[in-house]
């Protein structure tokens, strides 16, 4: 790299963006994992704590302060909006944000969905809060912040426990362990060792610099709420009560009502005989019906006669939001 290229890379500034989570949690005993409160610390004050990011340029906000459980459109708009803002900002490099590991693979999947930034914008989390006697946060900032500033880095990517995942494949796979998260079949786009990013696969697609403000992201935030789509399971024993629920519904909500279905079916999207007859009915009557499988690997395999035919190989939560965006675009 040239001498100039090095003190241009220099001067790029990173924008770390704070919305709660168990990386800013408090709990009232240092040997507490578990029995915290989510969202307590500012993003502020987590930067302050991993002495490596005190020589950076670095622009530091608090967009929320949230448990990610509790994590909703409002909050997205809020944080794209944010993200957008400072991505069109020449000086910045890219973003980190910090997050609950609750639904980060849903943040993730909606932010690339909505931006598909050529800039790096990376999330990342924590499984114990700040008081823990040793967090993970700090660690996951410093990685996060590592894969933000590599030169080629694009797109929306999860950082956690020194793997980088995209947004497309990252999901939330065990519930206590600090190394939460999988890529499935896909595997991770690389990991962070000491600092530095090893990358085995190629970065998420991007639109072209300067085209960050996209159609889909000016009707995102034109309205107040995405379509309804209703996320279901198929299980044995199941039957078609929730759907009839949410069928009457929609005569009784006309300012938000149903207009998409996601069933997460049981292995290559198959889905209970009594539940198929109520979707089936739902589709006749304009809802859009689109399964998936709630099988952790593999995707939905389509073939002739079925009658819900429409399928999508993402997990169930963000097959949720491609339909509810779809159904956006009108």
């Amino acid at each position: 790299m040239a001498i100039h290229e090095m003190q241009v890379q220099a001067e790029k500034r990173l924008v770390i963006l704070g919305m709660g989570g168990t990386i800013a949690g408090r709990a009232t005993q240092a040997g507490d994992n578990v029995g915290y409160v989510a969202g307590q610390v500012s993003v502020a004050d987590l930067v302050r704590a991993v002495p490596l990011l005190n020589d950076l340029a670095l622009d530091v906000e608090q967009v929320a302060q949230l448990d990610s459980k509790d994590m909703d459109f409002a909050a997205w708009k809020a944080l794209a909006a944010r993200v957008a803002f400072h991505l069109e900002r020449p000086e910045v490099a890219g973003i980190v944000i910090t997050h609950g590991t609750d639904t980060i693979e849903e943040t993730a999947f909606f932010l690339q969905s909505v931006l598909r930034p050529a800039k790096p914008v990376v999330l990342t989390c924590a499984m114990r809060p700040a008081t823990a006697l040793v967090p993970d946060g700090p660690q996951n900032v410093s990685d996060a912040v590592a894969v933000a500033r590599h030169e080629d880095a694009r797109g929306v990517v999860v950082v956690c426990a020194g793997q980088v995942h995209s947004a497309d494949d990252v999901t939330k796979v065990h519930t206590y362990r600090v190394d939460a998260f999988d890529s499935g079949d896909a595997g991770p786009l690389g990991c962070v060792e000491e600092g530095q990013l090893r990358q085995f696969r190629p970065w998420p697609e991007a639109r072209a610099a300067g085209a960050l403000v996209a159609a889909v992201y000016a009707r995102v935030q034109a309205c107040s709420a995405l379509p309804r789509a209703a996320l279901l399971t198929s299980h044995a024993d199941a039957d078609g009560l929730m759907v009839q629920a949410l069928l009457a519904q929609v005569g009784r909500d006309t300012a938000h009502p149903l207009r998409g279905i996601v069933v997460a079916g049981t292995g290559n999207g198959t889905v209970h005989a009594l539940l198929e007859s109520a979707l089936l009915e739902a589709q006749a009557q304009g809802v859009r019906v689109v399964r998936c499988s709630r099988c952790a690997r593999g995707r939905v395999l389509a073939h002739p006669g079925q009658r819900l035919g429409e399928v999508s190989d993402l997990s169930p939560v963000k097959a949720r939001i491609a339909l509810a965006l779809e159904l956006l675009a009108g």
